[in-house]
């Protein structure tokens, strides 16, 4: 694999996996493409909600809107340019606020085998 430059553009967004929620995931590089983590972008509709255990390190930069994610730990809310962290086995509930919110991700390992 070489050094690449991704926009948002080159993202084929689609529903996210097993969620009936209008939130939306394209994924840029992944298992596919040899390297040992997942890079994309997300989007949300506005007042959206979904509730996983994560698979996977997950790290969610917000490029627009905000989200905010919950655990039993309490709650944290980013808005743009801001980054949120969270660590395989979390029990977490994202929610996108009124304006919905753009993503960037990182995973490892690759969430889509991790669902499997």
């Amino acid at each position: 694999m070489t050094i690449r430059k991704f926009a948002i553009a080159d993202a084929s967004l689609e529903r996210s996996p097993g969620q009936q929620a209008e939130i939306y995931v394209g994924n840029l590089v992944d298992e596919r493409h040899g390297g040992p983590i997942t890079i994309g972008y997300g989007r949300y509709s506005p007042g959206q909600s979904l509730t996983e255990t994560m698979a996977v390190d997950d790290v969610m930069i917000v490029l627009e809107g905000r989200l905010s994610v919950s655990t039993n730990a309490g709650t944290v809310t980013a808005g743009p340019g801001e980054i949120i962290y969270t660590p395989r086995g979390e029990a977490v509930t994202i929610r996108s606020h009124e304006e919905g919110a753009v993503t960037a991700y990182v995973t490892y390992p690759h969430w889509r085998t991790a669902h499997a």
